[in-house]
């Protein structure tokens, strides 16, 4: 396993990210109710043009396969300054719950580099016909990365934060547009 890979399993059913780099979280109401949802079935028939629609900042999205035969969702935005490619694999496939890992590739405008990226989304009953859409985004120092920022005398406390900052403004728009883009789906297979 590449030293990039900063997955660690600590349980049969978890996995973490040993040098967190940055977290966001965002919630957004899907007004729909929980049993008609599937967060791992959205994400894995989500169309480009659906992708596309729910931030400004999402260039393209697609679906493939590993070489172990698990469903990627290959995604391409703009976080901060940085075009990320990312490669999720899925990790958790729940009709509530799905979780994906990305050993995901970073265009900066000084260069190349790769970060780790854990994307969650859960939804959670709030009414009859409501739920709560969750999605929480975890990114990862790689090797690569911390060199990148040694490369380019970029200290890490600095990189942090500018990540940071971008990566809550990015969640934040896309979150309830996922919820929205979630709910048609729901409601559409009525």
């Amino acid at each position: 396993m590449s030293q990039d890979i900063l997955l660690h399993q600590t349980s049969s059913d978890d996995k973490s990210i040993q040098r967190i780099l940055v977290q966001s979280s965002s919630k957004a109401v899907i007004n729909a109710p929980l049993e008609k949802i599937d967060i791992t079935e959205w994400v894995f028939t989500l169309s480009d043009a659906e992708y596309q629609s729910c931030s400004t900042a999402h260039y393209a999205g697609g679906t493939s396969t590993n070489s172990d035969g698990k469903r990627m969702s290959i995604n391409v935005e703009m976080v901060g300054p940085g075009l990320i490619l990312e490669h999720y694999v899925e990790d958790i496939s729940e009709r509530y719950h799905c979780r994906l890992i990305s050993l995901s590739d970073v265009l900066a405008p000084q260069g190349r580099t790769r970060i780790q990226v854990r994307w969650e989304m859960i939804a959670t009953a709030l009414t009859e016909n409501t739920c709560e859409l969750t999605n929480n985004v975890v990114t990862g120092a790689t090797d690569d990365y911390l060199a990148f920022l040694e490369k380019n005398g970029v200290p890490y406390e600095a990189a942090k934060e500018a990540m940071q900052k971008a990566l809550d403004a990015h969640n934040h728009e896309e979150t309830p547009n996922f919820a929205k883009s979630i709910e048609r789906k729901a409601l559409s297979a009525s």
